[in-house]
């Protein structure tokens, strides 16, 4: 199937009107949704094209967000309580043999390596790792803009490892 002139205006038509792309797909006839889909995503269209489902849900949306904001702030400040606290306690190395319920299981070097061992420190109650190591296993999950803070965080985990 290819794209003509004459169909690409239906589909803006179409596309700037609501339909959906099933509905555009049989109305211009010989195209599959995902095809229309496709073109429409290479037009840039998708931005512009407002769903029943969104304006429908607009309401839903707004009162998630204030309860979705609320629980990012609090992972955020566990975390955040975790990189307050400086003292780590040094590296205690142990082989896998020897890790119990309360080692941190962090793998240092590469299993290959006869220097491999792991970290040994105490866990943290119901996870593997110690305070240091889940900083690293549990990033929390951040928006672009908040780049800036993630780089100081990884900046001080990085500066603690070294000095560990």
């Amino acid at each position: 199937m290819s794209w003509n002139d004459e169909k690409v205006a239906k589909l803006k038509e179409l596309w700037g009107k609501g339909n959906t792309a099933s509905q555009i797909a049989e109305i211009i006839g010989g195209i599959s949704r995902n095809a229309v889909i496709g073109k429409a995503h290479r037009l840039n269209l998708s931005a512009k094209i407002k769903t029943r489902a969104a304006s429908a849900n607009q309401n839903f949306k707004s009162n998630n967000e204030d309860t979705r904001i609320k629980s990012r702030r609090g992972k955020r400040s566990k975390f955040k309580s975790l990189i307050i606290e400086k003292d780590f306690e040094p590296e205690n190395p142990k082989q896998l043999e020897q890790l119990d319920d309360n080692s941190c299981k962090w793998p240092i070097g590469h299993p290959n390596e006869k220097s491999f061992y792991f970290c040994g420190r105490t866990s943290l109650k119901d996870f593997s790792y110690c305070k240091l190591h889940l900083l690293y296993a549990y990033q929390p999950k951040g928006k672009k803009e908040d780049g800036g803070e993630k780089d100081d965080v990884q900046n001080y985990i990085n500066k603690k490892v070294q000095t560990g």
